[in-house]
């Protein structure tokens, strides 16, 4: 048993355990303004473990591993970094019941499916660099895709009749807790426009790198095609904003549309080799 299994397991334990408290909490008098403190101790607590499980899973062989589901792994983890040093700053407390179950997901994915390869040219400085960027670029649109699901999912509850407060289930005293769609669109487009800059040094790093290991400035492959097709997707998102001040389910179709893209970049495609067709 390795130990990137262990740790991945025993992080998914933490998530799960984590939620429950969190469900029961919001299930009976408690609100999600009362669990802001000691769930953001619990949620470290549970990113330390999910961090050794993606060190020793990817590193811990001196080499450098990955497969489909270590990346989803590794991209809702920076996601989940993110958003942990944000609420340090923020109120963001409903957040975290989108997010926990992500991690819970992703965790358990990556102990179900290790299945992978072993990176080429990982003594390369630039292909080193290129990957941790391009995590960071995913990391960070993981985010704003979580943000741009609540947003719409508090838009909906917003244009429903209201309930008697005695009477409102669990989601609908998460959602009523959350910050104004305002100020929830704002963070959106600020976590746009970083993980854009990020998403382009991507593009750019992965540019050198190809073209010092292989002589080519991009290969033209499934990565390529979807990271590049993402990048245009949020350049437009950001550029219709600039121009035209697109907002509100517009923005969120495209911020959704552009992570889909950027998910299936590298998931995608190592999914169907690795479970569907069994290919390393």
């Amino acid at each position: 048993m390795s130990p990137g299994f262990v740790f991945h397991a025993a992080a998914a334990l933490a998530y799960a355990v984590l939620g429950l408290a969190l469900a029961r909490r919001l299930h009976g008098n408690g609100s999600v303004e009362q669990v802001g403190r000691t769930a953001r101790l619990c949620l470290l607590g549970a990113l330390v473990l999910h961090g050794a499980g993606l060190y020793q899973a990817m590193l811990g062989e001196g080499q450098l591993f990955i497969g489909w589901a270590l990346a989803l792994s590794a991209a809702v983890w920076l996601g989940l970094v993110v958003f942990w040093l944000e609420s340090l700053l923020v109120r963001l407390d409903g957040l975290q019941l989108l997010l926990v179950p992500a991690g819970l997901l992703v965790t358990a994915l990556a102990a179900l499916f290790p299945q992978g390869v072993f990176v080429p040219h990982a003594d390369s400085p630039w292909l080193r660099t290129h990957l941790l960027i391009a995590l960071a670029a995913y990391g960070l649109m993981t985010v704003a895709a979580l943000q741009a699901t609540l947003m719409s999912l508090l838009d909906r509850h917003l244009h429903r009749p209201q309930a008697a407060p005695g009477q409102q289930g669990v989601v609908g005293r998460v959602l009523d807790a959350q910050p104004p769609l305002l100020v929830q669109e704002q963070l959106l487009f600020r976590l746009i426009w970083i993980g854009f800059v990020v998403l382009t040094l991507a593009v750019g790093s992965g540019s050198v790198a190809s073209l010092t290991l292989t002589g080519r400035v991009l290969p033209f492959d499934h990565k390529t095609v979807f990271t590049l097709l993402s990048w245009l997707t949020f350049g437009v998102l950001l550029l219709g904003r600039h121009i035209h001040g697109w907002r509100g389910r517009v923005a969120l179709r495209w911020t959704l549309t552009g992570f889909g893209l950027l998910i299936l970049a590298y998931t995608g495609s190592r999914f169907v080799l690795e479970v569907i067709l069994h290919r390393g």
